[in-house]
């Protein structure tokens, strides 16, 4: 079956893991997790595949439960403070055919019951490759500065964290000086909520993947990858 949009208790489902993120409760619910997120997050992503292929024959929708675009419930709790078991969000990420995790370059869709958006670029590489994207915006400002007017005129802006002082190596005084402060490369758009109980969020989210394609495009190659 298509795509026919998110059932209207999928923020149930989410409200309830919020007030009981415990084993417990999910055990308990777990046949609600799989009609109420697992399976129209499926069927999205399944539909969202040939228009990410089309934009670029390098990335895909994976529609798989485990090890596909469709991001893990299950919260990494060996580090921080908060051990609660269970991520409280849909999260939906499609990465290139050669990413190793979610800091690699993709586009990314968001709910939980606070807000709702989509975002792409990458969000916090790692040294190296933070280094490489700041060279590649040093040395081509302008091919930076139209990707980015271009994803604007499809509603979506940068967001993120920046450093508070131009990184070292990098001229103060260039023209993308507070672009080359930053610490993530995304843009990003909220999406309204109502969108999401229908088939139609496909063609807002078809939209919004190729206004940030050529930012998408500056990252790959600033990485040596293929677009």
């Amino acid at each position: 079956m298509g795509f026919s949009g998110f059932p209207r208790d999928t923020f149930s489902f989410l409200s309830g893991l919020t007030l009981n993120n415990d084993r417990g409760w999910f055990a308990a619910h777990k046949v609600d997790y799989e009609e109420l997120v697992v399976a129209p997050a499926l069927a999205l992503i399944t539909a969202m595949d040939p228009v990410v292929h089309s934009i670029s024959p390098h990335y895909r929708g994976v529609a798989k439960k485990l090890g596909g675009s469709l991001m893990r419930v299950y919260r990494d709790t060996r580090f921080g403070t908060d051990k609660t078991p269970y991520k409280t969000n849909i999260g939906i990420q499609f990465r290139h055919e050669s990413a190793r995790d979610v800091h690699a370059p993709g586009w990314y869709f968001h709910i939980d019951l606070q807000e709702c958006f989509t975002s792409a670029g990458t969000w916090r590489p790692d040294p190296p490759d933070l280094l490489r994207i700041r060279q590649e915006l040093a040395a081509h400002p302008a091919t930076w500065t139209n990707a980015v007017a271009e994803g604007a005129r499809g509603g979506l802006f940068p967001t993120g964290e920046s450093v508070q002082r131009i990184p070292k190596g990098f001229d103060v005084a260039h023209p993308l000086a507070d672009e080359l402060r930053r610490k993530d490369f995304l843009l990003s758009a909220p999406l309204d909520p109502g969108v999401l109980f229908g088939p139609a969020l496909v063609d807002i989210l078809a939209a919004r993947f190729e206004a940030s394609a050529a930012c998408m495009g500056v990252l790959c190659h600033a990485l040596g990858a293929e677009f």
